[in-house]
């Protein structure tokens, strides 16, 4: 099988689909690596690292969805991107689908199968979502902490706060992988954590492993309650590729004290926030209703070579699979396969993603 690793061109995506080591082991497997030059130099590894590797290495963008059976990618394609998918393709990166009615019609028209991380599915764990979200969960805490600097328009609050001084609240909207980082740095800065969580379980569970975090059960009532004297609010909440419930509105953002800041990790999911909109690196924050907005939607591309490492650990074994055997002889060994197809000889195979859109959903034809 041909396998196409194209050049992210998302702005500020640092990230690569393939490292060079994983590239070796399919070249060693029989198969072709190619690989748009300059892929990986965003997370440290140079052209030579894959042409010793094995890789082929191609200057053209287009030529290496026209040559790969298999493209992988770190996120979504882009509108320049749709016409250069064709049936019979298999793409396999992050989707989002259900945020993005646009992705999921060319997804539709070009006839390609397209195989989402983030709705790969074992035993109710999301293992190729999961490292993305330990890195979101941590840097939330980072950027947030730093964003309520006073230079930085924040209320000039130090989350560990100083003998004599009280530390900063900070609470979580969400117990799953990313809210359970964001928790874990935070207690580790010395900060006043609550983590809101709607599954009791999953609050035991955090209440026995994270002694210095408190819990409370997850209502409009509890958010309304909290937010007043909140410095650092976090969005962690996840519907497996569904959009994000809208748990925040304007009447709550108001009772925050000015130069609170709001991170959102969920704006690949449409954002948990009724003002929440996609942000770049570049120019990641915006206010409204006095609090300030960090809703960067490929996060982890800030630290992209620890983000590659940790994608690559993950999705390789899937990929080995796919070229292995095909489509259908990956998704007989590796069956959590079958959840990730999203989208499928034209047709919408996510329920998730069909609900959100309003479309026919069909199982896939596996």
């Amino acid at each position: 099988m041909i396998i196409g690793v194209p050049k992210e061109i998302k702005e500020q995506e640092n990230r690569v689909a393939l490292l060079p080591s994983a590239t070796y082991q399919l070249v060693k497997r029989g198969h072709s690596v190619v690989v748009e030059r300059s892929a990986g130099v965003g997370s440290g590894y140079s052209d030579e690292d894959y042409k010793n590797a094995g890789a082929e290495l191609v200057d053209g963008h287009e030529e290496v969805f026209e040559r790969a059976d298999l493209v992988v990618k770190v996120k979504e394609p882009l509108p320049s991107e749709y016409p250069l998918l064709r049936s019979g393709q298999i793409l396999f990166t992050y989707l989002h689908l259900a945020a993005t009615r646009k992705l999921t019609d060319a997804l539709l028209a070009s006839g390609v199968t397209a195989i989402a991380y983030e709705t790969v599915e074992v035993n109710r764990r999301l293992p190729l979502l999961e490292p993305m979200s330990e890195i979101a969960g941590r840097m939330s805490i980072i950027v947030g902490g730093y964003l309520l600097a006073k230079h930085c328009g924040g209320k000039g609050v130090l989350l560990g706060g100083v003998p004599g001084v009280l530390p900063g609240r900070v609470v979580v909207l969400g117990g799953g992988t990313s809210g359970v980082n964001a928790a874990r740095m935070a207690t580790g800065l010395g900060a006043d954590v609550t983590i809101l969580e709607v599954d009791v379980e999953r609050m035991r569970f955090l209440d026995i492993t994270m002694h210095t975090a408190h819990t409370l059960y997850s209502s409009e009532a509890h958010i309304m309650e909290l937010l007043p004297n909140v410095d650092l609010l976090i969005g962690a909440v996840l519907l497996p590729g569904a959009k994000a419930p809208k748990l925040i509105n304007r009447e709550m953002l108001r009772s925050m004290k000015p130069g609170s800041v709001f991170v959102d990790i969920a704006i690949d999911q449409g954002g948990c926030s009724v003002t929440s909109h996609p942000t770049t690196h570049e120019d990641p924050t915006f206010v409204e209703e006095n609090v300030m907005h960090y809703c960067v939607a490929n996060m982890p591309a800030a630290y992209a070579r620890t983000a590659t490492q940790a994608l690559t650990n993950v999705t390789f074994r899937y990929i080995e699979a796919l070229t292995d055997y095909g489509l259908e002889g990956a998704c007989e060994r590796v069956p959590a396969l079958v959840s990730g197809i999203n989208v499928m000889n034209g047709v919408l195979t996510s329920q998730p993603v069909a609900a959100a859109h309003g479309l026919p959903f069909h199982a896939p034809a596996i």
